[in-house]
């Protein structure tokens, strides 16, 4: 019996496995030593009997030194914000420049093409000619230095087992297990540098977590993997039954980031989302109360300090500052709501995944939305504006919107 088979089976009778088995088979995986029905079984044995968490940081470490680890220690203490997804979801680009205006300095990596919910880069490559890849790691640590944060997107060198593990599950319909979620949230994470990481865990129909308590069971574990590697960590709980901005698509959702850092729509679950999770950050990094951070992170988007600081952020990384100045075209087309009624439910994930169909025929096509939980609707108030390439687009993105409301 190989070292595999040997630490497959100790996983299945519960029994303890050492950091070198586990290092041992990731790396050989990595390597192409061991491939991936082989390792199957492995992975297979982990999401159905469950690893403790000392082990669960032996595999996360694992994978984190399997490529690329970002050494940021020139640039002082670094934060990270990082979201498990959502849709509308657009709080990155109002959070970066808001922290780098107070001085708690990001160097983000987001990803793109996120299914339902789409990446930060997709919205970031809104603004034309920005460059979601720096030349290298030196280049990225300029700008920081310069302006406090970075936005890029995930290198590909970055945790290159999670990829490879991740795939593999993606396949065989091992996705959903907390402990493997949290392994390969946690080992990009870690390989990115950052020395305080707040993990903004989204939970109902639009999130990957269905409830509150899968969500706080996958924070739990997130947080014992980041303490064993020496990092601060700070878990935040989001319900995510219903769009967290207005605006779904990525031009949209970059548009409704600028209105944010505006001071626009400062009332709006979004906004209040941003301020929350700046003021932890920067709370943190800082260590001043947090009600002292809040104050902070509302002045300067007051201000508009936090607004100009994404402009140069914007303009350092290549992109047009044109985005900044458009307003909203005519929509495409225009769905009231089909009776009088209070807004009860929408089907989140599946707008998500609605609204992604538009994106592909560009990223200018998406729903703004009009309505949040709760709010009392009539036949003449407005509910989605819908962009779309034609007409018949909207009209049949129309039929599928409705079916995603509950109105009683």
């Amino acid at each position: 019996m190989n070292n595999l088979e040997k630490v497959t089976k100790k996983i299945e009778n519960k029994q303890e496995v050492s950091q070198n088995e586990i290092d041992e088979i990731i790396s050989a995986y990595c390597n192409n030593e061991i491939s991936d029905e082989e390792i199957l079984p492995f992975i297979k044995a982990i999401y159905y009997f469950g690893i403790d968490d000392k082990e669960l940081y032996y595999l996360t470490n694992a994978m984190e030194h399997s490529g690329e680890i970002l050494d940021l220690k020139e640039l002082g203490q670094i934060v990270d914000k990082h979201s498990t997804g959502g849709v509308s979801d657009t709080t990155t680009i109002v959070i970066a420049p808001v922290c780098a205006c107070l001085g708690t300095k990001m160097l983000k990596l987001s990803g793109k093409a996120l299914g339902f919910t789409g990446g930060t880069a997709d919205k970031l490559e809104c603004f034309a000619g920005y460059r979601t890849e720096c030349s290298s790691l030196n280049e990225a640590i300029e700008l920081v230095k310069k302006n406090g944060a970075c936005m890029l997107t995930t290198s590909k060198n970055i945790a290159i087992a999670d990829k490879k593990i991740y795939a593999l599950r993606d396949r065989t319909g091992l996705v959903d297990n907390i402990p493997l979620i949290a392994s390969s949230i946690m080992s990009k994470k870690l390989a990115g540098g950052a020395d305080i990481i707040v993990v903004d865990v989204k939970y109902g129909n639009g999130a990957f977590m269905p409830t509150k308590k899968d969500a706080k069971m996958l924070g739990k574990k997130m947080t014992a993997i980041g303490k064993n590697a020496g990092r601060k960590m700070k878990m935040v709980y989001t319900p995510s039954n219903q769009p967290l901005g207005y605006n779904i698509g990525p031009k949209l959702e970059a548009m409704e980031a600028i209105e944010i850092l505006n001071g626009k729509k400062d009332k709006s679950i979004l906004y209040k989302s941003c301020v929350n999770l700046s003021a932890i950050c920067v709370s943190l990094d800082k260590n001043i109360s947090y009600s002292k951070a809040k104050k902070m992170v509302k002045k300067v988007i007051k201000d508009g300090t936090a607004l100009q600081k994404l402009k140069v952020m914007v303009k350092d990384q290549g992109g047009s500052l044109e985005l900044f100045d458009q307003t909203y075209t005519e929509p495409t087309l225009v769905v009231n709501s089909p009776k009088n009624g209070k807004l009860k439910k929408y089907n989140t994930k599946e707008i998500g995944h609605i609204t992604a169909a538009l994106n592909k025929s560009g990223i200018e096509y998406g729903v703004v939305t009009f309505a949040k939980i709760g709010d009392k609707l009539t036949t003449s108030s407005p509910l989605f504006h819908i962009y779309a390439k034609d007409k018949n687009e909207a009209e049949i993105t129309s039929q599928k919107l409705l079916e995603c409301v509950e109105i009683k």
